[in-house]
């Protein structure tokens, strides 16, 4: 049974995140026109239009080149260190205008050369067995000594994997990285912009080929005391914000605040980024990871890699299979446990909310239940690319499993189809969750509603029996008004200066009919001009003028209705009868 939080607003905070929407059409190669939009300058352009924009999108030159598209590969033998024009070296497509959008310009040249770039590496030999090999430095000192490792160990006969995580990435690593392995710069812009991925390319059948996946998923970190003022796109408002000044904004991160300082926690947006080159003479996996502090870091899940191994389950996995595929399962199951404890902690917050709208009338209760249930929508989206990630890995196979025996390739194919099922699995419970805590979420909006009609019936009948005691003391006016009414007309009429009433004077009640029936007639014919819109249906379009005549009007729909009918049915044309 949970316990008992009490609720408490979320106050502003601290975090580094808020990315805007990923820009999916940049997603992957398959695009003929990297990182180009379809309003973007050309060389017609005018000058003023080329000086506002620093490149032109397409490159003339490449197009008049006689080069082929694709240059042949380098042996990296007196290249003069080749690396340094990647990715143009080797992707020539990529000129400077979609090297700059993309991202990777500020990668390459704008990295911070104060700290050293990380990798940290696990090798999987023959056997199928995990070991934490060395970690590698590299420094602006140190890149020229890391690129002759790399093409040395490029030449040489890698282990049946070995997986590289980066930290820090630094614009030389990167460049060296997509020198060596022939990395599709996707990969790098990907990750560099939190687009979701996943593509194959580089198909080599019986040789291998590269796979990239980018995926963002969701995980909970502690939450961090506010230091900064609370920003008006965040999902969570400081208390003192006006409500109608909050705005929902999926894209950032969502804290939750139960009442209990251990259940404070936040969901943020986390990315998996892997590049796997399949092959035969030896795998290599690629983990690139961000410098947020949100993001999971490179000795984390370099860990949590070395740690998989040791798992009995898995150990049998890689001793029967020598398919490099089944490492991707691991990230997989990685980003699923974050999901996991995500959606573990919105629960015990959805729990919390529900208790407080019981027991508070604040509005701020509901916005809060609104923006989660914006987050929620997200979250959806967030699953269903998690999923669409698991059937793309079942659904490519690794070209280079057919050099093995058909009965060897036929049992992996058969493994990894059984673990891509227990992941839709987890995914499909994850989504059945994250329904579940939706439609509470809709229930406790409609309980805190039903409560506000509840007590705006209770506050309306206290108005209708107050109006009800208001209505019995005029009753009781009226009522001396009547009992005395008689009285006051009898009394005004002996007051009148007539003749018959008094000798004294000229008046008589002739005169007095006189001047009252006409007054009388004349304030009735008035008031029905006005009020003839609503007595009479043939006044709906009349103007006033017309309206001055309602008496004749009203004397022809009284004792002329025959000829009225007869004059309608005349003016109805024959046409018109079907």
């Amino acid at each position: 049974m949970l316990p008992h939080h009490r609720y408490k607003r979320p106050a502003s905070h601290e975090f580094v995140l808020r990315r805007p929407p990923p820009s999916h059409r940049h997603s992957g190669p398959s695009v003929p026109w990297p990182w180009m939009n379809l309003n973007d300058s050309t060389s017609s352009d005018s000058i003023l239009q080329r000086l506002r924009r620093p490149f032109a999108e397409v490159d003339q030159e490449l197009l008049r080149s006689k080069a082929p598209p694709i240059p042949a590969p380098c042996n990296h033998v007196n290249c003069n260190e080749c690396w340094n024009d990647y990715p143009r070296s080797r992707f020539p497509n990529w000129g400077d205008s979609q090297v700059s959008r993309s991202g990777l310009c500020d990668a390459i040249n704008q990295y911070n050369r104060d700290v050293s770039c990380t990798i940290h590496r696990v090798d999987v030999d023959d056997r199928g067995y995990f070991m934490d090999s060395e970690k590698h430095e590299v420094t602006e000192q140190t890149k020229g000594d890391f690129w002759d490792l790399l093409i040395e160990r490029h030449r040489l006969r890698n282990p049946r994997i070995r997986a590289l995580f980066v930290e820090n990435m630094s614009g030389p690593v990167l460049q060296m990285l997509g020198t060596t392995y022939n990395i599709e710069p996707f990969f790098f812009s990907s990750s560099l912009s939190w687009i979701p991925s996943r593509f194959q390319e580089d198909v080599q059948q019986g040789r291998g080929d590269h796979v990239t996946i980018t995926l963002t998923f969701l995980k909970t970190t502690d939450y961090v005391l506010p230091v900064v003022a609370s920003d008006p796109t965040s999902s969570t408002m400081n208390e003192d914000t006006p409500a109608r000044g909050r705005v929902s904004n999926s894209q950032t991160p969502l804290v939750l605040r139960s009442g209990l300082s251990s259940n404070n926690c936040s969901l943020v947006l986390d990315l998996l980024a892997v590049h796997l080159i399949r092959n035969v003479e030896g795998n290599i996996l690629i983990s690139y990871h961000d410098s947020d502090r949100e993001a999971t870091s490179a000795p984390y899940l370099h860990e949590r890699m070395h740690s998989a191994g040791q798992s009995v389950y898995w150990q049998n996995i890689f001793q029967r299979s020598p398919d490099p595929t089944f490492v991707l399962l691991i990230f997989i199951w990685h980003a699923i446990c974050a999901w996991d404890e995500a959606l573990e902690a919105l629960y015990a917050h959805i729990c919390s909310l529900e208790t407080s709208a019981l027991d508070t009338s604040d509005t701020f209760i509901t916005h809060e239940m609104h923006i989660i249930r914006a987050h929620c929508i997200q979250f959806s989206s967030l699953l269903e690319n998690l999923r669409k990630t698991v059937v793309f890995i079942r659904d490519t196979p690794n070209p280079a499993m057919d050099t093995l025996p058909q009965e060897e390739k036929l049992y992996s194919q058969t493994l990894l189809e059984k673990e891509c099922r227990n992941l839709l699995s987890e995914i499909d419970r994850l989504e059945m969750g994250r329904r579940m805590q939706d439609q509470r979420l809709k229930n406790a909006l409609d309980l805190v509603f039903s409560n506000v009609n509840i007590n705006d019936s209770k506050r309306m009948k206290e108005l209708t029996e107050a109006a009800v005691r208001h209505s019995a003391a005029m009753k009781q006016i009226a009522y001396l008004t009547m009992i005395f009414m008689p009285s006051s007309f009898v009394a005004a009429i002996f007051g009148m200066n007539v003749r018959e009433l008094s000798k004294d004077t000229k008046g008589t009640l002739q005169h007095y009919f006189e001047a009252a029936a006409p007054l009388t007639l004349l304030t009735i014919w008035v008031v029905m001009t006005f009020q003839s819109k609503r007595l009479f249906k043939f006044a709906s379009g009349s103007t006033f003028w017309m309206r001055l005549v309602w008496p004749w009007i009203l004397f022809k729909r009284v004792f002329m209705k025959r000829e009225i009918e007869r004059e309608e049915e005349a003016s109805i044309p024959l046409g018109s009868v079907v």
